[in-house]
């Protein structure tokens, strides 16, 4: 295909596309190729994948509070014509993202961070700010204009996507580089970025809220990342890569100078004082709230990953870490090289190829020459492992190192062996046998250990949060991560005895 001379016909197709549209925000006309129908279009589009991606949080109150602090800001904001929709994810990820059309999503695991309805506001002000500005649109423009769109994957996920061929496994794969899949959905530039801070900040002076929350917010997710860091070098690791809001939102000096500026110069405008923060409220709202990993996705615990509602369990091999996604859960060596999938095989596969260990190789897999090898896993669960090649849907000969095993409840299970090249996989194959045979039905403590962790509200004791530390199921630097979700991680301060804080149950 000769693309170079197909170039210029395209960006001229695209460039008779685009439509003027006055940006809300500037008030200036610009080209696009996503006027207001298109954008509203789009996100709708999209929320579906969203939502069928993360999953909602079950409760019904917490999403109407988020909801009306939502619709309250987005009345005060360049569009309150939108039709906007505010959503709570059930993620453990620490993340807030927009879609355009009005479509505005936190996770569960930002919530459990913030401290008060008047932090909350900041990062939904944020958000309702990228899409009255438009810059979704202006994004996919540039997609446009550039001839195409790129989507970043990580090479284990790929191998994963190619290797075993049923989709989703290349989620679990991309959370290696401890991405989320929101951060596929807009990149923004940092000038973007900047404007979204400032708009945030507007929009909490518009409703009464102090906008210096938006500086709050800023530097409670520079925390996040500051004790991140902190906690790989306590176990021996490297720093994680920033993903989610603390990559968007790098906590440099001078952006938290820029969102001071002006946020005094709101404050300024605003004589009468500002609103009650809205703590209670907040705290309130998020009491009993699961933290970190949910039901529905398993839990991992130490090296250990437990699923009640599938009753399987599994452990990583020692020095190994667990990365779980929305629908698989990848076990992974520590020089990140190669690793172990593991999902359930969806109901129609198995029923589409008869059921049969055998017949899941073949016919979902494409597995053509190679060496089968019957296993008995832990429990007595029935296994069948291949070794050898698939043919993908294009023909494409591939190689193929999997197993399918039974479940203690009928449901067949892919155990996928994966790596970034034939040397580590090689070199991984012992400890990718142990992690293997280490599948499990659900029993016993374990059964316990799989419920899920909650916040809840508590007065905080003479003894601090050091007093705290040593009743939470937190493992990994207990007392700093309980400072962390207090909003006082770093600092000597502490709130005062009898204050109410949350600790992690």
């Amino acid at each position: 295909m000769r693309w170079p001379s197909l170039m210029p016909m395209l960006a001229a197709l695209l460039l008779a596309a685009c439509a003027s549209v006055t940006n809300p925000v500037s008030g200036k006309r610009e080209l696009t190729v996503m006027d207001e129908r298109a954008e509203i279009a789009a996100g709708a589009k999209a929320h579906r994948e969203v939502l069928a991606e993360y999953g909602v949080v079950g409760d019904a109150a917490l999403q109407a509070y988020v909801d009306g602090v939502g619709q309250k800001l987005a009345a005060a904001s360049h569009r309150p014509n939108l039709k906007w929709t505010f959503t709570v994810l059930d993620s453990p990820e620490v993340n807030a993202f927009a879609l355009p059309g009005g479509y505005i999503y936190v996770t569960r695991g930002i919530m459990a961070y913030l401290d008060s309805e008047a932090d909350l506001a900041g990062v939904l002000g944020h958000e309702i700010g990228h899409v009255t500005a438009r810059h979704g649109a202006a994004g996919a423009t540039r997609q446009a204009g550039a001839g195409a769109a790129v989507v970043g994957a990580t090479l284990l996920g790929a191998i994963v996507e190619a290797t075993t061929g049923i989709p989703g496994l290349a989620q679990a794969a991309g959370g290696l580089a401890e991405v989320g899949a929101a951060g596929l959905i807009a990149s923004y530039s940092r000038e973007q970025e900047l404007q979204a801070d400032q708009l945030g900040a507007q929009y909490l002076a518009r409703v009464h809220f102090n906008p210096g929350n938006m500086v709050d917010v800023i530097q409670l997710l520079g925390d996040q990342e500051r004790f991140a860091a902190e906690a790989a070098r306590a176990a021996g690791r490297a720093p994680p890569a920033s993903g989610g809001w603390l990559a968007s939102h790098p906590s440099s000096d001078q952006r938290l100078q820029q969102i001071r500026t002006t946020a005094q110069q709101l404050l300024a405008q605003q004589p009468g004082g500002w609103a009650d923060d809205g703590r209670g409220r907040y705290l309130q709202s998020i009491d009993g709230m699961t933290f970190g990993d949910g039901r529905a996705q398993g839990v991992v615990r130490g090296r250990n990953f437990f699923h009640e509602p599938l009753g399987i369990a599994i452990t990583a091999p020692q020095g190994w870490r667990i990365v779980n996604a929305s629908d698989s859960v990848a076990l992974i060596n520590a020089k990140g090289d190669a690793g172990l999938v593991l999902r359930l095989v969806p109901p129609e596969v198995v029923r589409k190829a008869g059921g049969s260990h055998e017949a899941v190789l073949r016919q979902a897999l494409g597995a053509t020459d190679g060496r089968i090898e019957r296993l008995t896993l832990g429990g007595g669960l029935q296994a069948t492992h291949f070794v050898g090649r698939r043919r993908d849907a294009r023909g494409n000969i591939r190689p193929l190192d999997a197993t399918i095993a039974s479940g203690p409840r009928g449901e067949l299970f892919l155990l996928g062996r994966v790596a970034g090249s034939a040397a580590a996989l090689e070199r991984a194959q012992p400890l990718l046998r142990e992690a293997e045979l280490s599948f499990r039905p659900l029993a016993g403590a374990e059964i316990a250990a799989a419920r899920p962790w909650r916040i809840d509200l508590v007065p905080l004791p003479a003894g601090g949060f050091a007093q705290l530390a040593r009743n939470t199921p937190l493992t990994e630097l207990a007392e700093q991560q309980l400072r962390l979700l207090n909003g006082v991680y770093g600092r000597q301060a502490a709130p005062p005895v009898g204050s109410e804080v949350k600790v992690v149950r």
